[in-house]
């Protein structure tokens, strides 16, 4: 009986031990260029000692889509300074800026990474992702800044793709780690000292010091949605159409909430406020907007555009603002009323931003920069583009403040 007994806790310990979720990689984050390849190295040069800056609070930052980055004086309607990349061929925004102490920390789409100084446009230090033979894209990222690192996602020639942390000093290489899918154009998540990051069907936590791998987690499908988290829990989605809600300290799922079969592609049209998930979706009948419960994952309400697809969502005093392919303008509250609607002339190709003016707002199109009179329902063509580009791929406004 005895032996019996023992054979028995053995089977089940090998099935326990068997049906636990896989030990996250034993793969390590390198920490020195002589690690890396030439197409995934960092080249930094620092200019001069990075140190806070004032805001300049009267200028709008465009970064247009030909490329360039210029802060514009929206009281004398002037280009104050432009910085462009160091290749005159990257004629492509793709990318956001992200604003920490008055400098702004820029990502170009051939691999360099710039920090700048708000009010006058000059550089700290330049950096480069690989080289200008094998070169690295940085495409659809967000600069994170946090605890004395820059962290972001970049792409090679070589098929793959790499995590990277930079001291924002001078935009030296900390660690990177190179991710499972050949490429991630997914904007990372700093959150309780980790970075949480999807790469394919895999979700990942790291150390944001080290770079060392704390958790990861398998799932069916591509997570192609941008983490974000409500303090509490990580929310991402997948290339389908469910929403997962994941613990940060082993990444179980926590809910999943599933949503119209038809409709997917969330990707970066995911927000949180007010303990409530929103999230815009895109199908080939129409899109939703919905909002989710963050704590049960239940739906509060949802919001069909028929025959149209949400293109942008962003939340401003406590409402959801968007915009569709068909150029429609909305403004939804947090009960899913609709309180505003608008039919555009021109198609924005950016994010909205919000002047203290409560009848105003921003956005870029294939013109210009285009200031919305929400009273009178009027578009005003604020600053004329003088050369119009081909790559009407997307810009990027930030309101200095």
């Amino acid at each position: 009986m005895k032996k019996k007994l023992i054979a028995l806790l053995f089977i089940f310990s090998v099935i326990t031990t068997y049906g636990q979720t896989p030990a996250p990689k034993t793969g390590k984050a390198n920490t020195s260029n002589t690690s890396l390849s030439p197409a995934e190295m960092v080249i930094n040069k620092a200019i001069r000692p990075i140190k806070k800056i004032p805001l300049d609070e009267t200028s709008i930052l465009i970064y247009d889509y030909d490329g360039s980055l210029f802060s514009f004086d929206l009281e004398t309607e002037s280009i104050n300074w432009t910085v462009k990349a160091s290749d005159s061929h990257t004629e492509m925004c793709a990318n956001k800026v992200t604003l920490s102490n008055g400098v702004l920390y820029v990502p170009f789409i051939n691999g360099e990474i710039f920090a700048i100084d708000n009010q006058s446009g000059d550089i700290f230090w330049k950096s480069r992702l690989g080289n200008s033979t094998d070169q690295i894209v940085l495409k659809d990222q967000t600069p994170i800044v946090n605890d004395g690192k820059l962290f972001i996602t970049a792409q090679n020639q070589n098929q793959s793709s790499n995590l990277y942390a930079l001291d924002i000093k001078d935009g030296s290489l900390v660690w990177n780690y190179k991710l499972d899918a050949a490429q991630n154009d997914i904007q990372p998540l700093f959150f309780n000292g980790k970075i949480f990051i999807p790469s394919a069907t895999n979700f990942y936590s790291f150390d944001a010091k080290t770079g060392k791998v704390l958790s990861q987690k398998t799932f069916e499908e591509n997570i192609t949605g941008k983490p974000i988290t409500d303090g509490e829990n990580i929310f991402a989605a997948n290339e389908k159409n469910i929403l997962y809600a994941l613990n940060p300290d082993k990444l179980d799922i926590v809910w999943q909430f599933k949503f119209d079969e038809n409709q997917n592609n969330v990707k970066e049209r995911l927000l949180y406020k007010d303990k409530k998930i929103f999230f815009g979706t895109q199908g080939s009948q129409g899109s939703s907007v919905y909002a989710i419960d963050s704590k049960t994952g239940t739906q509060q309400w949802k919001v069909d555009f028929k025959d149209d697809n949400i293109a942008y969502i962003t939340e401003e005093v406590n409402n959801i603002w968007g915009y569709t392919t068909k150029k429609k303008l909305f403004q939804l509250d947090f009960n899913g009323e609709t309180v505003f609607e608008a039919k555009l002339t021109t198609l924005p190709v950016s994010n909205i931003e919000f002047p203290a003016d409560d009848n105003l707002l921003y956005y870029y199109c294939d013109a210009g920069l285009i200031q919305f009179d929400l009273t009178e329902k009027d578009e005003n063509v604020y600053y004329m583009r003088t050369s119009l580009g081909e790559n009407v791929y997307t810009a990027y406004l930030k309101i200095i403040r």
